[in-house]
């Protein structure tokens, strides 16, 4: 039965996003964790009257605490370059290349005397712990990248399929032609490099290879999402004992629409997150 494109899209979703997508809180605890007794140590620093010659003490003394500084600043990379009127120079963190007054004076120039002297923070725990949190929050867009991954996969152990036994998790085109003996030439990837597909499901009749995505925002992108794997359904569909499975959702299609309609005329296998939802997973892969 022909399903209808406006009735399916009317399902998609604005998000899908889970509780911890917003923020990591178990790598924002463990980050912190890792440099908690250097940044105790350092914690001495705060309201110091003799800044400069308490924090080359401690420099001395404890050189571990080093590696603190670039996270004090929200950067991530243990090397920092800085330029001024006398030229341009590169400090490295994670070793020590420098001579601790040069290292004194980068805390100096850069504002972190001041921070810690003047007692503008309770202490560098709670600090870089919110350091930490907004850095995370960068992660967004990765973590967002595999939502539906992992929801296409929940859904996938739920129809009774087994992880490295009959579905396998991002598999090239090589390894599923000499895993199951099958000739996979006609899939052209519009020249691009080896295509790589997110999931490939087995039965005893068919591989099934699948895509899966969700775009919660517009954009040109989708077009050519859509476009490609039009063309790529077409491609497998000459090849005997594999199907192509699309999961796709997000209202940021209902400004790609026409493109995805086109696809959804002629493609049989793609389907929302409404479907797997009411067990489509358990109906195609036989």
């Amino acid at each position: 039965m022909k399903r209808d494109f406006t009735k399916w899209l009317s399902t998609f979703r604005d998000s899908i996003a889970t509780y911890s997508y917003y923020v990591d809180f178990g790598k924002v605890y463990g980050n912190v964790e890792s440099i908690k007794i250097e940044l105790n140590i350092l914690n001495s620093l705060i309201g110091s009257k003799n800044i400069k010659s308490d924090f080359e003490k401690i420099l001395k003394k404890y050189p571990e605490t080093l590696k603190c500084i670039p996270i004090l600043l929200a950067v991530r990379n243990p090397e920092i370059a800085v330029s001024d009127e006398n030229g341009s120079c590169l400090f490295d963190f994670a070793t020590q290349t420098h001579t601790i007054e040069r290292y004194s004076e980068f805390m100096e120039k850069s504002g972190l005397f001041d921070l810690l002297q003047k007692h503008l923070i309770a202490n560098l725990l709670d600090y870089v712990t919110g350091i930490e949190t907004g850095l995370d929050s960068n992660g967004r867009k990765n973590r967002g990248g595999h939502l539906m991954e992992d929801l296409v996969e929940s859904y996938i152990k739920k129809a009774g399929f087994e992880k490295d036994k009959t579905y396998f998790k991002e598999m090239y085109i090589h390894e599923i032609s000499k895993k199951w003996n099958i000739d996979l030439s006609a899939i052209s990837n519009q020249g691009k490099m080896e295509k790589r597909f997110d999931y490939v499901v087995k039965t005893e009749k068919q591989i099934y290879v699948i895509e899966t995505n969700f775009y919660g925002s517009g954009g040109s992108k989708l077009n050519e999402t859509s476009r490609s794997y039009k063309t790529l359904s077409g491609e497998i569909d000459t090849i005997d004992g594999v199907t192509f499975v699309w999961f796709t959702d997000g209202n940021g299609w209902r400004s790609a629409r026409h493109n995805l309609e086109e696809t959804f005329d002629v493609m049989e296998h793609i389907y929302c997150i409404k479907d797997m939802e009411d067990g489509i997973m358990s109906v195609i892969f036989r």
